[in-house]
């Protein structure tokens, strides 16, 4: 074998098994406690707070607001827990998810849906007091 083609197949192998950050895979594993509270009637809204909480030791505390149409009634507060995917940093988590649900419950009830904001998902399990009936298309926004 030549010189130049072991000088680089070495380099080669020498990245492939060096460690690399999580981060710069997107592989930032990043988890949500949050409450939330609202009302719809065809406008879906509700507010609240939550935690973002990564493994690599950042947190940050979230404010949270959904908004959508569609053909749903009802009133509920919730609390729960969102995992997030693709997220190389703990910034990655703020902004807009594209959110369409099908919800129905009364009393006590529960809710799973995924989300995605660009390279992100947010996969959102859910329990609550209310009622609510309805299918909705809209926004769950995170902010500071």
């Amino acid at each position: 074998m030549r010189a130049p083609t072991l000088l680089a197949l070495s380099a080669l192998v020498a990245a492939l098994v060096s460690p690399t950050p999580a981060h710069a895979h997107g592989n930032v594993s990043c988890t949500m406690r949050f409450e939330l509270s609202g009302w719809s009637v065809i406008y879906k809204t509700s507010h609240g707070t939550g935690r973002v909480t990564c493994r690599d030791g950042e947190s940050m505390a979230v404010h949270i607001r959904t908004y959508g149409g569609g053909l749903t009634v009802g009133k509920s507060r919730i609390h729960g827990r969102g995992d997030f995917s693709g997220v190389r940093g703990i910034d990655d988590v703020l902004g807009t998810y594209v959110q369409l649900e099908a919800h129905a419950g009364a009393v006590k009830s529960s809710d799973a849906t995924v989300m995605t904001n660009g390279p992100v998902s947010l996969a959102l399990a859910a329990t609550g007091d209310g009622w609510d009936l309805g299918l909705a298309l809209g926004g769950f926004v995170i902010e500071r």
